[in-house]
């Protein structure tokens, strides 16, 4: 496949559809995000178009991969490989207010779970602002301190330890140390 044929043009279209809705994005948001019109990402989501090389690089940037990963082909199921420089970045919700979560996911798209790492740096909370969505998820702390509260249930962690709770429940998230919280996600079905 090369870079002009129409296959090719399908190929990125697929990878940057499949991207876009495993980060949450609506086409809007991504276009917004990478500065590219609305419809071009439409156009080039159905497979349709000659996109410019630029609008490509903003699309990567914007998804968090690199460029070259949107000419890729899927690989085979059963077969999946996410290397460590390529790992899409989730975004953060636009209401945090304060230090970040860096959130990296592990597993490609398509699948049926999602493993996210994430860096939870001291002093986050999003009490007040919790989470609710469909599945389950199991969170176990690498590293550093985190505290869950699922429904009124608060849960202090460490080092070590894991904790699966019901997604359809209210629930959040804080580090109450002073060094970043390393923690490794899963969740299923897929919530970003």
């Amino acid at each position: 496949m090369t870079a002009s044929s129409p296959d090719a043009v399908g190929q990125v279209g697929l990878t940057v559809r499949a991207t876009r809705r495993r980060l949450g994005l609506t086409v809007e948001a991504l276009a917004l995000r990478a500065g590219v019109s609305t419809g071009a990402v439409s156009q080039l989501e159905r497979g349709q178009g000659n996109p410019a090389l630029q609008t490509l690089q903003r699309l990567a940037d914007a998804l968090g991969v690199p460029v070259t990963r949107l000419f890729e082909e899927s690989a085979p199921p059963g077969h999946l490989v996410v290397r460590a420089h390529e790992r899409p970045r989730l975004p953060d919700p636009p209401e945090n207010e304060g230090p970040a979560v860096v959130r990296e996911l592990l597993t490609p798209s398509g699948g049926r779970l999602q493993v996210i790492r994430s860096e939870v740096p001291p002093g986050f909370s999003n009490e007040g602002r919790s989470y609710r969505h469909l599945g389950q998820e199991c969170v176990t702390v690498l590293e550093g301190r985190l505290t869950v509260a699922v429904g009124n249930e608060v849960v202090d962690l460490g080092p070590g330890d894991a904790m699966t709770y019901d997604c359809t429940l209210p629930h959040w998230w804080a580090n109450p140390g002073t060094e970043p919280a390393l923690v490794l996600g899963s969740v299923t079905p897929l919530a970003f």
